[in-house]
């Protein structure tokens, strides 16, 4: 059991550390081409700090593992939203666009009610089954390629004066993304076989694990780009990071997934999924509620008492 949990803080290490090294050579790429800071945010760090998360569910899938993919995916976002968005308000009240109250969060909304809709299709329906099939999963896909053709098109015309110049050279930068990379695929199987091989020795059920560890693991680049952004006043990449990872665990990572092999969502329940969607309504009523178009430190707190709430949920009921 020692030599387990060893492995799991040693993958999720090299996660950490693979995701960081891909995240800035990402950026630094992105940056050369003239892209805004929110869409830098939205698309490259959010794709880069989603990728322990991509690296674990397919790794699930390939597996055979509905529990760890869907879990991993939905626990994340409720660690993103709730916990991550939470804590960063807290430090410093994150600024709330036109753009972002009109778009990117309904956007998000409509993405988790269509995960709702494909992956409880026999509850809601009473046809097929409780899964996302390799069609939902290209269905998914196609509303990613979507998400990112539009960010891209719009982050191209944004304003990106007084943006901070990239830290790396471009040789440097292919180096770190492709670092990043090998980090990412070795962590993340070091990560999943040790995690699942302590929750069959507790006894404990995958989905719990990962709606706790491995989500709360893989959401730690989340954690530690939205602090440090908040830290250094640049809040509109911490609010870009949280919405960006959110639609990319989603649209590209169950996408992805399903489409290696179906998802069942057989263990997932009405509470899970009602989380899942909550935190994403409480990020939309924070953009239309209050004078200062922020979410402020009242709603940081409501996150984090609606996160400490389902997670002590979680634990009363471990199994």
């Amino acid at each position: 059991m020692v030599l387990q949990i060893l492995i799991l803080i040693a993958g999720l290490a090299l996660i950490v550390v693979g995701a960081d090294a891909l995240v800035d050579g990402s950026t630094c790429v992105a940056k050369r081409s003239g892209i805004s800071d929110f869409v830098i945010g939205l698309t490259i760090v959010g794709m880069g700090t989603s990728a322990p998360e991509m690296v674990v569910s397919f790794i699930g899938a390939i597996h055979g593992s509905a529990d760890v993919s869907i879990g991993n995916v939905i626990g994340s976002n409720i660690f993103n939203t709730l916990l991550i968005a939470g804590v960063t308000a807290l430090i410093l009240p994150v600024a709330i666009t036109k753009e972002n109250r009109k778009v990117d969060i309904p956007y998000n909304i409509f993405v988790v009610l269509l995960l709702i809709a494909l992956g409880m299709n026999a509850t809601l329906t009473g046809l097929g089954s409780d899964s996302l099939s390799r069609i939902d999963g290209a269905v998914l896909l196609c509303f990613f390629a979507a998400f990112m053709y539009y960010s891209f098109k719009k982050g191209s015309s944004d304003n990106t004066e007084g943006q901070e110049a990239p830290k790396y050279g471009t040789a440097m930068s292919v180096i770190m993304i492709m670092g990043g990379l090998a980090g990412l695929i070795l962590g993340g199987n070091l990560f999943v076989n040790s995690a699942t091989d302590i929750a069959h020795r507790l006894n404990i059920s995958e989905k719990f694990i990962a709606l706790t560890i491995l989500a709360g693991g893989t959401s730690l680049p989340e954690l530690a780009t939205c602090v440090v952004a908040a830290a250094k006043k640049n809040p509109s990449l911490a609010l870009g990071n949280v919405i960006g990872s959110n639609l990319f665990n989603i649209l590209l990572i169950l996408g992805g997934s399903a489409l290696i092999r179906p998802l069942s969502f057989a263990s997932i329940n009405y509470i899970d999924l009602g989380v899942l969607l909550l935190s994403s309504l409480l990020l939309l009523i924070s953009a239309w509620t209050g004078k200062n178009n922020k979410v402020d430190r009242f709603d940081g707190v409501l996150f984090l008492l609606c996160f400490v709430g389902y997670f002590t949920y979680l634990f009363m009921n471990i199994n």
